[in-house]
């Protein structure tokens, strides 16, 4: 992400959390509008365009998506108004307002847990991976059938999310897709999720220590999202972000196995 990128989202976000009645038709427009500056090169260049001035960036966004709601229109003549690096970064921006507005609009809601618990079924499941992840068939379709999957199992936040982004990978794959968008929702809330491995399930006693040694540790609040994992054998595995906390028995005995063979 180049620096320009980095001030445009900072600004970008602020506005998002300065509009009021952000709802989940909010949302859906911002991926809408994600999803047609993708799919034209020179929609996307107008409206990344550096040398072009403001006001008229502004324009484009009137006159391409004026039938929008006059709250999207003004979160998206807000973004526009910055200076990108790019216009591929531009469309991950209103797509990642997208996500954030979603999360506003639904705060109630476990979305991290509900997009994790998604992320875990394609894990499992190679041939729902490479079905949503092919080149192949048209991404609408792709996005029908990860909203039946979804229905009556989550809420209606996280099947916008995960349908919205199969519908415009990007050369991206879906793990990579769930992946940043928790991220971002966490952020949004103002707190970093763990990925827990572990051998057992842990009770509620032992999230709460464990989610308030780590809230402790990275000066924030911590959500946890626990995947059991026999592999660990015993203790337990934790990665935040690019960092790696691994207490489990297994790592000590391949640290021990290391130590030996000199």
């Amino acid at each position: 992400m180049g620096s320009a990128t980095t001030q445009a989202l900072a600004a970008s976000t602020q506005a998002l959390a300065a509009a009021k009645d952000v709802t989940l038709d909010t949302a859906r427009e911002l991926f809408a509008a994600a999803h047609a500056v993708g799919e034209s090169s020179q929609l996307s260049g107008a409206l990344a365009d550096p040398a072009a001035p403001e006001a008229a960036r502004q324009n484009v966004v009137s006159a391409v998506f004026g039938g929008l709601s006059a709250n999207t229109q003004a979160i998206l003549r807000a973004a526009v108004a910055e200076r990108w690096s790019n216009s591929t970064e531009l469309v991950d921006g209103v797509e990642e307002l997208a996500i954030r507005a979603t999360a506003i609009a639904e705060s109630g809601v476990d979305i991290e847990g509900e997009l994790f618990g998604f992320l875990r079924i394609v894990a499992a499941n190679p041939e729902l991976e490479l079905a949503l992840g092919s080149r192949l068939g048209a991404q609408d379709a792709k996005g029908v059938l990860v909203e039946r999957l979804l229905t009556g199992t989550t809420s209606a936040a996280a099947s916008l999310i995960v349908s919205s982004l199969v519908r415009q990978p990007r050369e991206r794959r879906v793990r990579q897709l769930l992946s940043r968008a928790m991220r971002i929702v966490s952020s949004q809330r103002g707190r970093v999720v763990a990925t827990v491995h572990s051998a057992t399930e842990l009770n509620d006693a032992q999230r709460t220590r464990l989610s308030d040694a780590l809230s402790r540790r990275y000066d924030g609040q911590v959500a946890l999202n626990v995947v059991i994992d026999p592999t660990v054998v015993g203790g337990l595995r934790v990665q935040i972000a690019d960092d790696v906390i691994d207490g489990s028995i297994s790592a000590r005995l391949a640290d021990l196995r290391q130590k030996l063979a000199g």
